[in-house]
């Protein structure tokens, strides 16, 4: 049987935005793979496959032939701990050279800026520069080369390239300088620029690693909240301290106060309070006793307790969420796919300019136009470095997730965080958005006979209890509180939008909502409408349960309207967004409500399909909908809209179909979701606008064209400097999101 895996694996060995570009031109070529996205930014690849062409391990082979290396290992754990040393490793190993290279280049710029008459100043110059260009450089060759053999370029064919060509050029004046003192012209050298090149553009790839570290801080705080280690009891009631990675399912925990719970599970024995803010928001600590469920990478405060562990590893609510921003993390905003088109067409742009200014040199630059051509070509070379703009966008997505994670907003992909700054309209499902959907029964009216009651509730008992309808527990609840014992009940059916019925001794029982109650011609006294028009002026909602022949009983559920309601409405309203309200419940309850959060727009007896439509009909009137809901009755409508927003707790469809996902139930969050997308979106554009312009005009310069005009030629140090600090400007634009405010 076919099944397609979807994973992200870290990606190691790629240097600049264009090995990126091979890196997923490369899996996307392998058969079976459906699909590849490589964030540079976070070196990882998110690529789904067809396990059964294709294999983790093939694809890592087809990486491992031009340089790449794809991290596929099953314990997540161990490849994050693999990476993070490898990446320290490789900045230490940066810094150790950046400091090397230094001590060896600073003599040769003092002898060719001061001292070029010293004797055998070429020859020691020459001798400084080997460790510098084999050792130090060899880096930036060997990448060149192993492009090259996949008919690509990238960073690193442009620095290969400018610096052998002055090291070689340099190299042939240093051995036989009389070709050029016969025909009267100096034998220059530029060693001193060879060297620099590679030291500034060292300097600055440290830098930039060093940066790129903390965009990715996020995940190590999600990561940080899960113990190393944890105590099991064993059946004989003795203790051990285990890896976290050992514990199964069905294995009983200790868990002491002030420790972290390891993984999901369900509380044994023992009670405690716990801080369970990382998952519902609320900052007051939940009571833990025998039954109540507890979850990975929330804090025990006081008390100990015992847990059997239910859900472990990759299924804890904690993986889940540590997945979910990884996994958007390494997703592509709709702009970075434009970005990634150019990145990979630039580099071969470059060497053209470069060749087409160094002809222009040979030809017009008269008595020193060879030494002229080289040092354009060179300069064209190192300024155009596209580093910059492959960090521009993915290093703004990664630090924009990683803030909504910290505050409970889980972007799942990169195009709705692009997009949800320009939501103009924005539908708000009711129950369990507007109100805390935890509804419970205020009135009730029996009509039937006293000595039929026990029975009749008995009956709706275990239709209720068939139910998913958030109302239906509200019942339930009412009914459990009497000691009501369920009864067989037969042919069960689920009335979408309506409600449910079920047979019990050959009659048919209805529960539902009035547009059920008008389908079975049931009919109310003019006194029984005055009553329930009473209840739902209160904002009451109102459920019948009838048989074929008349209503047996009416149900007054009322939902409480959240605090922070209202207030999210007018914050939303204040941003200019048209807020919207669509409830299956009926006109007066809807309008109850719509009053009392201030909602201009509402629509009410809205079925599910109905929601998905209304959100079409804005869209086709150039509206970018956003819709926000917490049931399976939602998740038409949210695919339907252009971003979707599921409300934390709840259902696990709506927040599969959602594509941001608020981890607790406060409609605060979405204004600050759109701000957040905002702010990311301005960054972006802000690196991008400094990538584009800084090559628009650094290549110009480069390439000499001011030197007829006044003689201004840029030197190749100086691009090489420059170059290498666009880039780590670029990730510091998009580390500032850190610290901006969303509220």
């Amino acid at each position: 049987m076919e099944s397609v895996i979807k994973n992200s694996y870290p990606v190691t060995g790629m240097s600049c935005a264009s090995c990126a570009g091979s890196v997923e031109n490369i899996l996307k070529a392998q058969d079976g793979v459906v699909n590849a996205q490589v964030n540079f930014a976070s070196a990882s690849v998110l690529v789904e496959y067809q396990s059964s062409e294709v294999s983790a391990e093939a694809l890592k082979t087809a990486l491992n032939g031009v340089g790449f290396d794809l991290m596929i290992e099953d314990d997540q754990d161990d490849v994050r701990q693999k990476l993070e040393r490898q990446k320290i490793g490789e900045l230490n190993e940066l810094k150790s050279h950046v400091i090397q290279s230094s001590i060896f280049t600073f003599p040769i710029m003092i002898i060719a800026m001061f001292y070029m008459d010293l004797p055998y100043a070429n020859w020691i110059m020459l001798g400084l520069s080997v460790p510098v260009i084999f050792i130090y450089g060899r880096r930036f060759f060997i990448s060149a080369y192993q492009q090259v053999k996949i008919h690509k370029t990238n960073m690193d064919t442009l620095v290969s390239l400018s610096t052998g060509i002055a090291f070689i050029f340099s190299l042939f004046n240093t051995l036989f300088p009389e070709y050029w003192t016969h025909k009267g012209l100096e034998a220059h050298v530029y060693y001193e620029a060879a060297t620099a090149i590679i030291t500034f553009i060292l300097l600055g790839k440290f830098l930039e690693e060093k940066a790129k570290l903390n965009t990715s801080s996020a995940i190590k705080k999600l990561i940080g909240m899960q113990p190393k280690t944890v105590i099991k009891v064993a059946q004989d009631g003795s203790e051990q301290q285990i890896p976290i990675k050992n514990v199964m399912k069905g294995d009983l925990l200790l868990v002491k106060p002030g420790e972290k719970i390891p993984v999901d599970g369900r509380v044994q024995d023992g009670s405690s309070f716990v801080d369970e803010s990382m998952i519902s928001g609320e900052p007051v600590p939940v009571e833990a006793v025998a039954g109540h469920a507890v979850f990975a990478g929330t804090i025990n405060q006081k008390g100990s307790f015992r847990f059997v562990a239910e859900k472990v590893g990759s299924e804890t609510v904690l993986s889940q969420i540590i997945k979910m921003v990884q996994e958007a993390q390494g997703s592509k905003a709709p702009v970075q796919k434009l970005v990634d088109k150019i990145a990979g067409i630039f580099v071969p742009i470059v060497i053209g300019i470069a060749i087409f200014t160094s002809i222009v040199w040979l030809i017009f630059g008269g008595e020193e136009a060879g030494t002229m051509a080289m040092l354009a070509s060179i300069t064209v070379l190192i300024i155009a470095c596209p580093c910059a703009l492959g960090l521009a966008t993915p290093t703004a997505i990664m630090v924009g997730v990683g803030r909504g994670a910290e505050n409970n907003i889980l972007i799942k992909d990169a195009e709705s965080l692009e997009l949800a700054h320009k939501i103009n309209a924005l539908v708000l499902d009711k129950t369990g958005t507007i109100t805390e959907g935890k509804p419970v029964v205020t009135d009730v009216i029996w009509l039937s006979d006293k000595e039929e009651e026990v029975t009749l509730k008995q009956i709706l008992y275990s239709i209720e209890k068939r139910s998913e309808h958030p109302l239906a527990g509200a019942v339930i609840n009412k009914l459990e509180n009497e000691k009501i014992e369920a009864v067989e009940i037969d042919g069960f059916e689920s009335i979408t939008g309506r409600g449910v019925s079920a047979t019990v001794n050959n009659v048919s029982y209805f529960v539902g909502n009035q547009a059920l109650l008008k389908e079975q011609y049931a009919s109310l006294s003019e006194g029984l409408k005055t009553k329930i028009n009473a209840l739902q002026d209160n904002a009451k909602t109102v459920i019948y349960f009838t048989d074929n022949k008349q209503v047996l009983a009416l149900f007054a559920i009322t939902d409480k309207i959240k605090d922070t309601s209202k207030q999210a409405i007018h914050t939303l309203r204040e941003q200019g967004i048209d807020v919207y309200m669509l409830t299956g419940d009926n006109e007066q309850t809807a309008k109850v409500v719509a009053d009392q959060v201030d909602i201009l727009h509402y629509k009410a007896n809205m079925m599910p399909d109905e929601k998905a439509k209304f959100v079409e009909e804005l869209q086709k009137k150039g509206l970018i909908v956003g819709m926000v809901g917490d049931g399976i009755n939602d998740s038409h409508a949210l695919a339907q809209a252009d971003v979707s927003i599921a409300m934390g707790k709840g259902s696990d469809i709506a927040i599969d179909v959602a594509k941001i996902a608020l981890i607790t139930s406060d409609l605060n969050l979405i204004p600050k979701a759109l701000r957040l997308s905002k702010q990311t979106v301005r960054t972006v554009k802000q690196n991008l606008f400094w990538a584009f312009i800084y090559n628009l005009i650094g290549i110009p310069l480069a390439a000499g064209v001011l030197y007829a005009f006044n003689g201004f030629m840029l030197n190749p140090m100086l691009a090489a400097a420059a170059m290498a600090f666009s880039s780590v400007s670029v990730v510091s634009n998009s580390l500032r999101l850190k610290w901006q405010s969303i509220n």
